[in-house]
């Protein structure tokens, strides 16, 4: 009797390296299928003794698939299962093998997105921008690590949680657990970003609305200060006071704007680069278009 071929942890870890590189060969007729074949090389040489053996599953691994790269580590695992299992001599042809993997790459595709570019990285970036614009140095090594970490190990584990389970997880794709993930992450996702509106997205309109002259008392009358520290002392404690620095209060149309909405603008303008993408106006065509009103609103002093 023959003794059962079993992948180690060591062949498993090696197919999940791989898997990194799962773009690397990215074409529009197979599209990831170079990157698949490459990742599962390690387990086909353990598991295939014969030139022919390991030449035929190389083939059939060389079908189409796409799915976003990070869950396709699940896919991976199950295909690990069927592959062990039929090296060892289970009846599964290369239709089922490729059914399953087909099967399961289109409902995970549509968790990738959400959870990932929409949720973690926006999160993630977010803290690292905000550290790094007080001049810390942390936060671009932060996100750096952060990403990689949570990256490598969702996909490791997922691989794992695939191979234990086989063939039985892709019975939870008929169920509602992939599309409560994706509409949760969804959720979410949009709320972070329209978090960081008010805070990314600044506009500053510069026309003067109202010029008021203040009244004697109001405002700090530099000319009486002491000279030197004391002077500065006392402006400051002045100016804590509710003191102007100058005689005249100026109230321009950004002033009015936020005393309503803070940041109300800037949302417009969110909101209409939104509407012109789902138009299928051009990402380059918005960007160029901004930066245009822009320079033209700022040289006829509107901004």
């Amino acid at each position: 009797m023959s003794k059962e071929l079993k992948l180690t942890k060591r062949d498993r870890l090696s197919v999940w390296f791989r898997s990194f590189f799962l773009q690397g060969s990215w074409n529009y007729e197979r599209m990831q299928n170079g990157g698949w074949a490459y990742a599962m090389i390690p387990a086909i040489k353990k598991l295939y003794k014969t030139k022919e053996d390991r030449a035929a599953a190389l083939e059939r691994h060389l079908e189409f698939f796409n799915t976003h790269p990070y869950v396709a580590s699940p896919v991976i695992g199950v295909t690990l299962a069927l592959e062990e299992e039929r090296a060892n001599g289970a009846p599964i042809d290369d239709v089922t093998i490729q059914g399953v993997k087909i099967g399961m790459m289109g409902p995970l595709a549509g968790i990738g997105d959400p959870v990932f570019w929409f949720t973690v990285r926006p999160i993630l970036g977010a803290l690292a921008a905000s550290l790094a614009l007080a001049g810390n140095i942390i936060g671009p090594i932060i996100f750096f690590f952060a990403w990689n970490i949570i990256r490598m190990a969702f996909m490791w584990y997922t691989q794992e949680f695939g191979y234990k389970a086989g063939s039985r997880i892709s019975e939870d794709l008929t169920g509602t657990l992939l599309q409560d993930i994706t509409k949760g992450a969804s959720i979410l996702g949009m709320f972070i970003l329209g978090s960081l509106v008010n805070r990314w997205v600044s506009v500053r309109f510069a026309p003067v609305v109202s010029s008021v002259k203040l009244s004697e008392g109001a405002f700090i009358d530099w000319s009486k200060l002491p000279a030197g520290a004391e002077g500065v002392k006392q402006a400051l404690l002045q100016q804590a006071s509710g003191m102007s620095l100058t005689d005249t209060k100026v109230t321009t149309l950004q002033n009015n704007l936020d005393s309503l909405i803070p940041g109300f603008v800037g949302l417009l303008i969110t909101l209409l680069c939104m509407w012109l993408l789902k138009r299928k106006v051009s990402p380059i065509i918005i960007i160029l278009g901004l930066f245009v009103i822009g320079i033209v609103f700022h040289l006829i002093g509107l901004m």
